[in-house]
């Protein structure tokens, strides 16, 4: 009897750790708390048919590395980031947009600095990352006022070291994104000189790989996450103040300057239309104009068209 439940036992034990290897983990990267800030907050992790090990990034560029390395299966990134991901031929795909206000997009200076406009970074020092949606912001913002990248100097830095070259004076500029730009407003630390009204879409993208997107099981658990995803959106659109202690708890910054980047920005996850494909093509011809990117991309075939949100009516996409 004795040895028939040690068996019993053993094998029960086997087959709970053979249950436990085939449960899905989703690989997600987040920049400072994004996504799984919303989330938790919404209290929407629970009863997960699924893991998730989640990977914090504090800029698109090293989170646009591992999406091409393969190293997260998914991750949020912004419109300008995904197309350098795009250009080198990464296997990624954007299988839904967050839009939103891009006032938090910005050039910003110095509380005290003597500049006015974009046309007074003539000359001038700016800071922002490779690649990213500020360094966008800054190319934009200079074609609008008839200058170019030729005439500033752009220093590519990570948003901790830019930080401190504007407070240093080592930089004249920084162009930077939420939360960055609400916690140098909140702090007296910096000033909006041009805001990204009119120059940035505001898109960011959940971006996918295509492994992940080619595995079933994968492919319905980034459909159960975006659904979930979406409805903690809207839950922290009528819940500021919770879902602003929870954003703060995790990226450290103060619960003022979480609020004011998410309050403003209006967030709203969509999903894949023509309007969407149209001003990312805009984004990638921009970029190809001003020789940052070799070849003239079509952005069509980088998008996955057949995600779905609740209550989202669909528009066709061209494949």
């Amino acid at each position: 009897m004795r040895t028939k439940l040690l068996t019993l036992a053993a094998a029960l034990l086997l087959a709970g750790q053979a249950s436990a290897a085939e449960r899905l983990t989703l690989r997600i990267g987040d920049q400072k708390g994004n996504m799984r800030a919303q989330l938790e907050a919404a209290d929407a992790l629970r009863d997960l048919p699924y893991d998730i090990h989640w990977a914090e990034f504090p800029a698109a560029a090293p989170l646009a590395e591992a999406l091409n390395a393969g190293a997260i299966d998914a991750g949020i990134i912004g419109d300008a980031p995904l197309l350098f991901v795009q250009a080198s031929g990464a296997p990624v795909k954007a299988i839904a947009v967050d839009k939103s206000d891009p006032y938090g997009t910005a050039l910003l200076v110095r509380p005290d600095a003597p500049l006015h406009s974009a046309a007074d970074l003539k000359g001038k020092r700016i800071a922002t990352g490779r690649g990213s949606i500020g360094h966008h912001l800054a190319l934009k913002a200079l074609d609008q006022v008839g200058l170019s990248e030729k005439d500033v100097e752009l220093r590519f830095l990570g948003p901790v070291d830019a930080k401190i070259a504007l407070a240093n004076g080592s930089v004249d500029a920084w162009s930077t994104w939420e939360p960055y730009t609400a916690l140098g407003e909140l702090t007296g630390q910096a000033r909006v000189l041009v805001n990204g009204r009119g120059l940035s879409s505001g898109n960011s993208f959940l971006a996918a790989t295509n492994k992940s997107l080619e595995q079933p099981d994968k492919r319905a658990a980034l459909q159960d996450y975006l659904n979930r995803l979406a409805g903690a959106q809207a839950w922290a659109n009528q819940h500021l103040d919770s879902y602003s202690k929870t954003l703060a708890a995790i990226i450290g910054f103060p619960e003022k300057a979480a609020r004011l980047q998410f309050e403003r920005r209006k967030l709203r996850w969509q999903v894949i239309d023509a309007q969407t494909v149209a001003a990312q093509q805009d984004t990638a011809d921009f970029y190809h104009a001003h020789g940052l990117i070799g070849t003239r991309l079509d952005v069509a075939p980088t998008f996955a068209s057949d995600f779905t949100l609740p209550g989202a009516a669909k528009l066709a996409v061209q494949p």
